[in-house]
């Protein structure tokens, strides 16, 4: 059985979840936690990791639309070198979410999900779009 695994999608402002099912074969959505500070940014993270019984995120690399990587791609490897640090033993994977938060908007406007709440739910949905992306990666190699 296949380590449940966390994704990650992360924000100035707020820190998308998501979550494989214990198969690795599909990703759902947990929750989008609003950012406070390091403590209670991790602090959430590892209620999470025990919470669903997991060692492993896939936090969203954000590279340019050309392959490159700018400044949001040094806030993300720092945010996962503290994210380490504080949860000793966990294991991060960086995965390519070019336009993951364009597809989570477009399947949003697709459901008909008004904005308001598009805006409460987006990054949540990234970080779906970003573990599925990995899942069906791994699902091709095993």
């Amino acid at each position: 059985m296949t380590k449940r695994v966390l994704a990650l999608d992360v924000g100035d402002r707020t820190i998308g979840v998501a979550v494989s099912d214990a198969l690795g074969i599909t990703a759902q959505g947990v929750e989008t936690i609003r950012r406070k500070s390091w403590d209670k940014d991790f602090a959430r993270l590892a209620e999470l990791m025990r919470l669903y019984e997991t060692d492993a995120f896939v936090i969203g690399f954000p590279k340019n639309m050309n392959g490159t990587q700018g400044e949001r791609c040094d806030i993300v490897r720092d945010f996962a070198a503290r994210l380490q640090e504080k949860i000793t033993g966990s294991k991060v994977v960086f995965w390519d979410e070019r336009l993951s938060t364009v597809a989570a908007e477009r399947s949003l406007i697709a459901a008909d999900v008004s904005r308001a709440k598009r805006r409460k739910v987006i990054d949540k949905m990234a970080a779906v779009f970003i573990l599925q992306g990995y899942l069906d990666n791994m699902g091709m190699r095993g």
